[in-house]
């Protein structure tokens, strides 16, 4: 079998960064886990990305990508956040796979913002062969802001997610560039407005056009702020309109005055998570 993770290496912080994470994200972050971070093959390129684990491998643990946000190195997760955000996942119980995306943080390919790059987030799929306390049959889904984006459209293309969680996700490409000055820049940038088939693409990422091709074997979380300026709330709002009438099982969680990366709600949201997950995934 060809193998699919062609590096792996250990992240190491300084004390005063090891200090900030346990701070952040609890001490299960760092003194429980292992976070290392990989280069994998998806289509054929070489992409970047990250595992993390609970340093007890004694037993099979549920597995679960996490969609990182943003737009080529913009929003690439580095090794401090790594740690905090993978640690954290990892502490309760879970191998956490992660791909910053083609083209990013020295990985081969474009990123095209909902493409051909969401491969890469499917393609993380099979690396849980090489890792042997990864459950193969039991995943979750996660992702925030472009990564909501990327996760239904993942969703879109396999039933094998048993739950899924968004967080400010993007639902419709069109209406956030309307509302939001922030995605008016970033869809312009990532998907060329100029370009001929900018109105195509913004339809392809867009779930609010085709909700009905959801894997419907995967209960939603969906988060969202409701003072979010960068991804309108109405994204998930009207999404969850739409999966009433597909009667699909979700649940919408509109915090009041989040913001985009819901800040004063950080501890809701983490046992939000955690509670999720868990429902789903832990036998």
């Amino acid at each position: 079998m060809t193998k699919l993770i062609l590096e792996r290496k250990k992240v190491e912080l300084s004390e005063s960064q090891i200090k900030l994470v346990k701070s952040g994200w609890g001490a299960d972050a760092v003194e429980k886990t292992t976070v290392e971070k990989i280069t994998y093959l998806s289509d054929g390129l070489k992409i970047k990305g990250y595992i993390a684990y609970p340093k007890n491998a004694d037993k099979v643990y549920p597995s679960v990508i996490w969609c990182r946000g943003g737009f080529g190195n913009a929003g690439a997760i580095d090794e401090f956040n790594a740690t905090g955000i993978f640690g954290q996942l990892a502490s309760w119980g879970y191998v956490v796979f992660a791909s910053q995306y083609r083209g990013n943080d020295g990985g081969e390919g474009e990123d095209e913002f909902g493409g051909s790059d969401v491969n890469d987030v499917l393609n993380l799929i099979p690396l849980a062969e090489e890792i042997p306390f990864a459950d193969k049959d039991n995943w979750g889904i996660e992702g925030w802001s472009r990564g909501g984006m990327m996760t239904y459209l993942a969703l879109t293309k396999t039933d094998i997610f048993k739950t899924a969680i968004t967080i400010g996700g993007i639902t419709d490409l069109q209406c956030a560039a309307e509302e939001s000055k922030f995605m008016k820049h970033v869809i312009s940038k990532a998907l060329g407005k100029n370009e001929s088939d900018y109105p195509q693409k913004c339809s392809e990422r867009s779930i609010l056009n085709k909700p009905e091709r959801l894997s419907e074997n995967t209960p939603l979380l969906i988060i969202h702020g409701n003072a979010d300026r960068r991804i309108p709330p109405s994204d998930s709002i009207e999404l969850a309109r739409k999966l009433l009438d597909l009667k699909r099982e979700f649940r919408l969680m509109l915090l009041e005055n989040g913001d985009h990366f819901l800040k004063s709600h950080r501890a809701l949201v983490d046992n939000l998570r955690k509670e999720w997950f868990a429902k789903y995934l832990i036998q």
